[in-house]
């Protein structure tokens, strides 16, 4: 069966590629939420369990940026330089997955201090709370369009298969 870039790159080296690419962001992402629903419905926003999501945020937004730079250096600038490509499938995958960045390293800023510094407590937490699930939204679509055989789907016109 022919893989899509993103299982493939989840599937070599294994377990390691899968924990550095797949599983820390994700539990940082998950880890974030769940505290989060507990911060809101408990309407505590000071105190150890905000401070502890608050370093998630910063760690995920930080740790996501460092996977960014290395897989647009290393991955998706040379597929798309080279025509490598398995489908559009494969390239939905891989663009939904980097635009994880788009989420958490705003997150990691914002609770940096560094943007929407004039937001009360509770408008920075919203903020907070739709850049975690913006995240987790991407990276779903990424894990869908990852397992997808590419060979099922037509191809793309001018991409080498």
């Amino acid at each position: 069966m022919n893989m899509t870039h993103y299982m493939s790159l989840l599937a070599d080296n294994q377990p390691w590629n899968l924990i550095i690419f797949m599983a820390i962001p994700v539990i940082f992402a998950e880890t974030i939420t769940v505290t989060e629903f507990f911060i809101l419905f408990s309407k505590n926003l000071h105190g150890p369990l905000r401070a502890f999501n608050r370093a998630c945020s910063i760690i995920a937004g930080l740790y996501f940026t460092g996977i960014f730079i290395y897989l647009m250096i290393n991955a998706y600038i040379p597929l798309t330089v080279d025509g490598d490509w398995h489908t559009w499938v494969d390239v939905v995958a891989v663009t939904f997955y980097l635009s994880g960045v788009l989420f958490l390293l705003p997150l990691a800023l914002l609770d940096l201090g560094l943007i929407a510094r004039r937001r009360s407590e509770e408008s920075r937490l919203k903020l907070h709370f739709l850049l975690v699930s913006g995240f987790l939204v991407v990276a779903h679509v990424a894990m869908i369009f990852g397992m997808v055989n590419p060979e099922i789907v037509g191809g793309m016109a001018g991409m080498m298969h």
